[in-house]
């Protein structure tokens, strides 16, 4: 059985650093500057986070398997979008428990959470070097919206 438990106040503090490293050492991979990954990166978590706090609309969560910890989920309000859709700002499974099927049914739990809160639509980004990523939203019904493409010259 899978759970969505919210984070507590020190747990998202002690998460946030890694997470934002994280994000943007993915926007660097997917060629972004490093420049501009850090300053981007930096302006959304002013937003979504002031003061190190999530922001109202946003649930930064723990995915609990049968009362373990395998990894997070983070719920928001998307930039401009309808009220019936939430985002999917970030997932990930601890590396330990990786490959045992709980990305899967930590997108399914997301899909159940959003129709608990009032939502009809579920949307993400996922860079493109993640193919293990964009497998999964594939296999799961995700449509693709837009592609980004570049070329270093």
């Amino acid at each position: 059985m899978v759970q969505l438990i919210e984070k507590t106040h020190d747990q998202i503090a002690e998460w946030l650093p890694g997470m934002q490293s994280d994000y943007i050492e993915q926007r660097v991979g997917s060629g972004e500057p490093r420049a501009v990954a850090e300053s981007g990166a930096a302006a959304q978590m002013a937003q979504l986070f002031p003061d190190g706090v999530p922001a109202d609309g946003q649930h930064v969560m723990n995915v609990v398997v049968d009362d373990e910890a395998v990894g997070t989920l983070w719920m928001g309000r998307p930039f401009n979008a309808a009220d019936d859709t939430w985002f999917v700002f970030y997932v990930e499974i601890d590396e330990a428990c990786r490959g045992q099927g709980h990305g899967r049914v930590a997108m399914q739990a997301a899909e159940a959470w959003t129709r608990e809160h009032g939502g009809s639509k579920i949307a993400l980004n996922v860079f493109g070097p993640n193919t293990v990523a964009r497998s999964l939203y594939d296999s799961l019904g995700y449509h693709v919206m837009a592609t980004a493409m570049f070329k270093d010259l």
